[in-house]
């Protein structure tokens, strides 16, 4: 019997030597491959703290109610629910002359029962309306306000020198104006006394007692009052 034949061992092949090159062209960039590649990477990367952190990583999330105020192409806007109340304008009741007797008469006063304005709107008469009513007034025209002095209840109306003297009629009808403008004023006062000073230190005096009462006409000759007239004297 023959003894076995050894194997023969390998000889190890020396590894090749890599000799380094030098570049002289410019800088390599990376292609565009390989930045697709790195988004994905970098997306991954910012959400996966998220998730952590228990903030959800969707779309965007919708909270709140839809806005207003824009219309779709073709369509009106819709008027509102809510309708806006007239307000009513302030009345002051004005004395005209019907048939010798005062007749309270409402003038719309935008800026309150302010006295010097009421007494201008008695000044300039009744208008087309009330003429034709049959309201007259014996008081002249007056461009200018009288004086107007108050003190509580106690009102004094100085009239300028181009009123000239009044009659009892006009005297009624300046006093009574400016005794219920000087109630509506403060009606807590009760009642309101009137002093009249014409030119000549004439002077003449009115209680709201002795004006007529009841409610004031319109300009269509509706309404009416008690049926009394202003006092006499002076």
């Amino acid at each position: 019997m023959s003894p076995p034949t050894p194997t023969p061992t390998p000889t190890p092949t020396p590894t090749p030597r890599l000799t380094p090159t030098t570049r002289t062209g410019p800088a390599t960039r990376p292609s565009a491959g390989g930045s697709r590649l790195g988004l994905p990477l970098l997306l991954a990367t910012v959400l996966l703290p998220l998730s952590a952190c228990g903030i959800p990583a969707t779309g965007v999330v919708e909270a709140g109610e839809p806005a207003t105020g824009v219309l779709e192409p073709g369509r009106s806007p819709t008027p509102s629910k809510a309708e806006s109340e007239a307000v009513p304008v302030p009345t002051v009741p004005v004395y005209f002359v019907e048939d010798g007797a005062l007749v309270a008469v409402p003038r719309p006063a935008p800026g309150g029962t302010d006295l010097g304005s009421t007494v201008l709107m008695l000044f300039k008469g009744p208008d087309g309306p009330e003429q034709r009513a049959g309201l007259t007034t014996e008081l002249p025209r007056a461009s200018v306000a009288p004086t107007i002095r108050t003190d509580g209840a106690a009102v004094v109306v100085q009239l300028p020198r181009s009123a000239g003297s009044l009659s009892d009629t006009a005297v009624d009808q300046l006093a009574c104006t400016v005794a219920v403008a000087r109630l509506r004023q403060d009606p807590a006062l009760g009642s309101a006394q009137v002093t009249v000073e014409q030119p000549g230190g004439r002077l003449a005096g009115r209680s709201s007692d002795d004006c007529p009462t009841g409610e004031p006409r319109e300009a269509d000759g509706t309404g009416g009052d008690d049926g009394t007239g202003g006092t006499g004297g002076g």
